[in-house]
């Protein structure tokens, strides 16, 4: 049976956190994991339950046509960070998923960026809305954007066993 989402990523994170490449790689696999989350190529700082930190390098490939990191690359940023502080806390056997999504565009951002999220640790895995924010900051402390999720969490469903 596949390991529930909180207990693997807390798993993952322990093994390879405090690596010397280990972030970058602990980054990676969550980007093959969820390839769409990878194409912005963040790397995951910090990674506690409750709390999360993803730094984002300014460069050509998330960059718009007006010199700055484009609208939904930060909102893939802010995603990333609220679902990982999120789905980080979560005990075994719960899941999430993703139901809506808002973000707010406060300033240009350009340079390294970092989101960070802080969450309430749900405490069972209840069926509930979350309602989790990602701040994200340029290299001066400037918001540049708010990104606002509220995730569906719930028991993972019921896995169906064929006989022989």
């Amino acid at each position: 049976m596949p390991e529930s989402i909180g207990p693997a990523l807390r798993r993952r994170w322990r093994q390879l956190g405090r690596l010397p490449a280990g972030r970058w790689l602990f980054s990676r696999l969550l980007g093959r994991m969820a390839p769409y989350t990878g194409s912005i190529k963040a790397q995951v700082e910090t990674l506690e339950p409750g709390y999360c930190r993803v730094r984002l390098s300014d460069r050509r490939g998330v960059r718009n046509h007006l010199n700055s990191v484009h609208a939904i690359a930060l909102c893939n940023l802010g995603e990333m960070a609220t679902g990982l502080a999120l789905m980080n806390s979560l005990p075994a056997g719960a899941r999430g998923i993703l139901v809506a999504l808002c973000a707010e565009y406060h300033h240009k951002a350009r340079g390294p960026l970092v989101a960070d999220c802080r969450c309430d640790i749900p405490p069972d895995d209840s069926e509930r809305r979350c309602e989790v924010v990602a701040a994200i900051r340029n290299a001066n402390g400037e918001t540049v954007a708010t990104v606002t999720a509220t995730w569906l969490i719930g028991p993972e469903p019921a896995r169906e066993t064929h006989g022989d």
